[in-house]
């Protein structure tokens, strides 16, 4: 029997990845980074390529090593790479590797030659999110390095990339500006030499409502598990987390009555207390105190008082709830039960940070459908 657990549909995983592909003539580049967003890594890579992605994408040099080691054949890029790390297993394994600067193509020309083969790289353009990637200033200069090393043998300049800022805002002027960037840095880039086979700026949003960002390979992220990147519009995707628990106790109190701790949340009447054994150390938010869903005995209801390590309270009047009835937190939301979306709206966050947040916790990850699962 069961107490808390995270169920994952691989099958809306892989209809997701079909919608997305639906709607773009490039090629699909599935990120599965933070251990697939919460959703487990390898099976979600597994899924992803299912629905046709042809690409993986993740952060770090370790993911992108865990893909290898579970037998997936796919192109795989990691991007984010801090010195000193043991880059040359990425290039033994042949992972594309992220150069955002002439340092890091320093330590990717370096773990070539300790390998014996070519790494292939990927050089990053900041068009104007400030984060990883070369300034337009700097560009040049690690554009002749890239080409130096190409020549040499050392790499191979498979993409130049970058990342947008506003995209979950359509038609914000910004993804205009950095598509403009983004044009010029592959202008200046071809006058080295430089003529990658992959072009890619577009995350999910702008996959699902920028066609003029696709160029070769798209990289969606969130949008693979089913979650809108665009507040308001669902583009057909399907949710593949659900978080739930069963009822560990319930009990009668009266009118008064604070609950949990602070007293931060006082019974208005006689009422039912549900005590759900989910709490901050399993991913739930501590600052949904007070104003996180849930959805039990059929209803919606709030969390009662502060958020715990290990459970929450849930009142539910006079309801016939009892110990072993399953609360749900967020889901599909196909019985009218909450969101990871109606979780974020609820407590100022995004619902990428909601289903992370429920990745490789206490709680144990149940996996539904049979998309990427070995036969």
């Amino acid at each position: 029997m069961w107490q808390a657990e995270v169920r994952v549909d691989l099958d809306a995983i892989r209809h997701n990845v079909e919608v997305l592909r639906a709607g773009t003539t490039a090629e699909v580049m599935a990120v599965v980074k933070g251990d697939g967003y919460g959703h487990g890594l390898v099976p979600s890579a597994r899924a992803a390529l299912a629905g046709g992605a042809t690409w993986l994408g993740v952060a770090t040099l370790d993911e992108g090593l865990k893909l290898r080691q579970a037998g997936l054949e796919a192109p795989i890029m990691a991007w984010l790479h801090a010195p000193g790390l043991p880059l040359h297993e990425g290039v033994e394994a042949g992972l594309d590797l992220s150069a955002g600067s002439v340092e890091l193509l320093d330590d990717l020309v370096r773990a070539a030659g300790r390998t014996g083969r070519t790494a292939r790289v990927h050089l990053k353009i900041d068009t104007g999110l400030s984060r990883g990637g070369a300034t337009a200033a700097e560009w040049p200069v690690l554009l002749e390095a890239a080409a130096k090393a190409q020549a040499d043998g050392h790499i191979e300049v498979i993409g130049v990339w970058s990342h947008l800022v506003h995209a979950d805002v359509p038609g914000h002027e910004t993804t205009d500006r950095q598509l403009a960037a983004f044009a010029e840095a592959l202008a200046v880039a071809e006058g080295f030499g430089v003529t990658p086979r992959y072009r890619h700026i577009a995350n999910s949003a702008a996959t699902l409502t920028r066609p003029d960002t696709h160029y070769d390979l798209v990289r969606p992220g969130v949008a693979v598990f089913g979650l809108s990147p665009v507040p308001g519009e669902t583009f057909g995707l399907r949710p593949a987390m659900t978080a739930r628990a069963r009822v560990a106790l319930t009990k009668r109190v009266p009118a008064g009555q604070g609950v949990s701790y602070g007293h931060t949340y006082v019974t208005e009447r006689e009422t039912t207390l549900a005590l759900v054994p989910l709490g901050y150390a399993d991913g739930v938010p501590r600052h949904g105190s007070n104003i996180g869903p849930v959805q039990l005995g059929g209803k919606r209801h709030t969390i009662a008082g502060r958020v715990c390590m290990d459970q929450i309270m849930v009142d539910v009047g006079d309801d016939p709830v009892v110990a072993g009835d399953v609360a749900t937190l967020f889901g599909p939301g196909d019985d009218g039960g909450p969101t990871a979306t109606e979780w974020a709206d609820a407590i100022g966050t995004i619902n990428y940070e909601v289903v992370t947040r429920f990745g490789s916790t206490r709680v144990p990850r149940v996996y539904d459908g049979t998309a990427g699962v070995p036969s």
